[in-house]
């Protein structure tokens, strides 16, 4: 499976959880390490679905990066994408981290961190930066 399918795929996953308000489903695509690491998940995941205002419309991909890291033959490989999604009252763009495969620390596949900010909200530094466990809303 391409980086692109990588992607598409786990953001239809979010896509689906954000239409059905599905605070379980979000939970479930992040890594058990992530959510060992994030600070208070469940509320983030309430106030992500207060903070996201009106019925999807529209959702794309904006750009893909990965990386791969290889250990002792076993691998890990880091996908990072932007979402695009408008609803009937707001624009919003989302970041994602995601690793689709880890071998070297199992306890790391899945959603690493998903950043959600309206569109029009100006990136605050580089994905490095701003990387973080769970739930990023701003």
């Amino acid at each position: 499976m391409s980086d692109e399918q990588r992607a598409d795929a786990r953001m239809e996953q979010i896509i689906i959880a954000i239409k059905e308000k599905d605070g379980d489903a979000i939970k479930s695509l992040f890594s058990k390490k992530a959510l060992e690491e994030a600070n208070d998940f469940e509320s983030d995941v309430n106030y992500f679905f207060e903070f996201f205002q009106g019925s999807i419309e529209t959702w794309g991909r904006d750009g893909i990066a990965g990386s791969e890291s290889i250990d002792h033959g076993k691998t890990s490989h880091m996908l990072r994408f932007a979402i695009n999604v408008n609803t009937d009252k707001e624009a919003y763009r989302l970041f994602v981290i995601d690793y689709s495969t880890d071998t070297i620390n199992p306890n790391n596949q899945g959603v690493y961190m998903l950043e959600v900010r309206l569109a029009d909200s100006p990136n605050t530094g580089s994905w490095q930066e701003r990387m973080r466990a769970g739930l990023y809303l701003h």
